[in-house]
């Protein structure tokens, strides 16, 4: 029986010391819980939009685990791919004034389209528009209400 010592690695401080029993425990760290919750909220947030708007499909069959593969996509391809996609788009958005900046995240919409096939689903032209704004409305709702409550109440000490 060996200890265990969790270091938080943004201030070097230990956080826990707890027994560990099982060489082949999987130990998940804060940051995993919280990318895990924001994951959970923002399929939440297709979910919600998808049931809105006609224009978006995505299939809720096996518990909704493609509403939270598309999260995840979106999540990995913001991170990689928009940046890209916003210095390809800037022209467009200084001629526009910033009226076509959600362009970006259409594309991102598109490609996720692309991936996961016949289950989720974006159609039209304009409504992938209004459906990109909801969506970060929805989300600044969700992260505000719902998901930073929850990681602050697991990490709210006793």
């Amino acid at each position: 029986m060996g200890k265990k010592i969790v270091i938080d690695s943004e201030d070097a401080v230990v956080k826990k010391v707890e027994k560990v029993s099982n060489k082949n425990e999987v130990v998940v760290d804060d940051s995993t819980k919280n990318w895990i919750i924001y994951m959970i909220g923002y399929a939440i947030v297709l979910v919600i939009v998808s049931l809105l708007f006609k224009s978006l499909y995505i299939d809720l069959s096996n518990f909704g685990i493609y509403a939270l593969l598309a999260a995840i996509i979106i999540y990995i391809l913001n991170r990689t791919i928009k940046p890209i996609l916003n210095i390809l788009t800037l022209p467009i958005t200084i001629m526009s004034m910033g009226l076509l900046y959600p362009i970006s995240n259409v594309i991102i919409l598109y490609i996720t389209d692309l991936l996961l096939g016949k289950h989720f689903q974006i159609s039209g032209f304009i409504a992938p528009f209004i459906i990109v704004i909801f969506i970060s409305i929805l989300n600044i709702f969700m992260e505000g209400l719902f998901i930073k409550p929850i990681i602050n109440k697991g990490t709210d000490k006793k």
